[in-house]
């Protein structure tokens, strides 16, 4: 079975549960997951229940992953969450008291560079695409040729030459912005040769076992792989609608001004109001740390399309803070919204509400039994950071 590349030996364990297949996985994968978990979680107990949890979460998203064109890609990209994850918990304690030995551990490895990237390297490196993601490490950490990294993603060797220079720039300016500034060749040079060391001495055979066990049974290993999992769906999710929401570029101002008043004189039960997504308090409190503030999210180009509103509002409320309160029939809509630059969190909220305004939204009049596309109006309430989104003939009872 050594014989087998990924996508077979993963196929043989979807299709046929082959515990020797997963085996072979794990053995094959287990030094690069290892060194990447004990990098960020700074303890080797710690780093072996996060190798462990990313193995379990392997096991039971096996049947999604094998459409992954490298498996080390997503095996180094899940390892940055679960041992995100695990820091959140305790092991933030173990990562305080272990910080000391992990600097004299890369230390003794006399490379000042090394020393200084170690700590960032695995957050950067899963901040890149993923194409890029998987040029670096097929060419640093398994340190393959051009022409085999060109080949496993379908490109010619000359174009993985050029791609791989443009990822290593990003990744040195990731490390200068920190603190690190170091040249690329001091970037390569301390990845290749750091990266990934031979795995300690037995993990490979205790954690196939371990690994499965883990995605089934009630341990603690199994919570950190099962939120770990959540997450990635969550962060996942948010991508995609980033992607497929676009931004609005203002044309000129915009049509309806916005008015403001100190007291609401609504009552909530005649609208549909956007929430906050729901989760485990832990959970919530990764995100927000991870992400930072949301005004801070950077939407990127996309063609225009129509966008629900109330999901797209929903979007904006848990960017901007502000709770809108839609008409019933209206939240049921949509409305056309693409962006041809890339705009933060605080301008992409003016853009759809500026779509809302100018954009001829339509939606299902129940009581009309038709179609009605028009322009809506925002009356935003500071106070309350409120924001009601009404059609105009409606718009009076609101704000008279």
């Amino acid at each position: 079975m050594s014989e087998l590349n990924d996508a077979e030996l993963i196929a043989a364990y979807v299709n046929r549960r082959s515990e020797e297949a997963f085996a072979k996985l794990v053995e094959r994968h287990v030094a690069l997951v290892y060194f990447a978990a004990l990098r960020q979680v700074h303890n080797p107990h710690a780093a072996e229940d996060v190798t462990q949890a990313v193995f379990a979460i392997l096991a039971q998203k096996a049947h999604t992953v094998e459409h992954h064109p490298i498996l080390a890609g997503w095996l180094c990209r899940t390892t940055h969450f679960v041992a995100r994850n695990a820091l959140k918990s305790e092991f933030r304690r173990q990562h305080r008291e272990h910080e000391a030995h992990m600097q004299s551990l890369l230390n003794n490895s006399d490379d000042g560079a090394w020393t200084q990237l170690a700590p960032m390297l695995d957050e950067a490196v899963a901040d890149l695409n993923e194409l890029d993601r998987n040029l670096v490490i097929l060419r640093f950490y398994h340190q393959l040729p051009f022409d085999q990294v060109g080949d496993a993603l379908g490109i010619t060797s000359n174009t993985a030459q050029k791609r791989i220079t443009r990822a290593v720039e990003k990744l040195r300016k990731f490390f200068s912005k920190r603190g690190a500034a170091l040249s690329s060749v001091a970037v390569i040079g301390a990845i290749s040769a750091n990266s990934i060391k031979a795995a300690p001495l037995g993990l490979s055979a205790s954690m196939t076992p371990a690994a499965l066990q883990s995605a089934t049974a009630a341990t603690s290993t199994a919570t950190l792989a099962k939120t770990t999992i959540k997450l990635m769906a969550w962060t996942k999710l948010k991508s995609a609608a980033a992607i497929s929401i676009g931004l609005l570029v203002f044309a000129g101002a915009t049509t309806i001004t916005v008015q403001k008043f100190n007291h609401a004189d609504f009552n909530p039960a005649d609208f549909q109001t956007t929430t906050y997504p729901k989760g485990d308090p832990a959970s919530m409190q990764f995100m927000t740390n991870s992400w930072g503030h949301p005004l801070n999210y950077t939407f990127p180009i996309s063609p225009a399309e129509s966008c629900s509103i109330h999901g797209i509002l929903n979007e904006c409320m848990e960017v901007s803070g502000w709770r809108y309160l839609i008409e019933k029939d209206i939240a049921g809509g949509s409305v056309k919204f693409g962006a041809d630059k890339v705009m933060n969190g605080v301008e992409w909220v003016a853009a759809f509400e500026s779509a809302l305004q100018t954009k001829s939204p339509e939606w299902w009049d129940q009581k009309r039994k038709t179609m009605r596309s028009e322009n809506l109006v925002l009356i935003r309430y500071p106070k309350q950071k409120t924001i009601l989104v009404v059609t105009k003939d409606k718009a009076a009872k609101y704000h008279s």
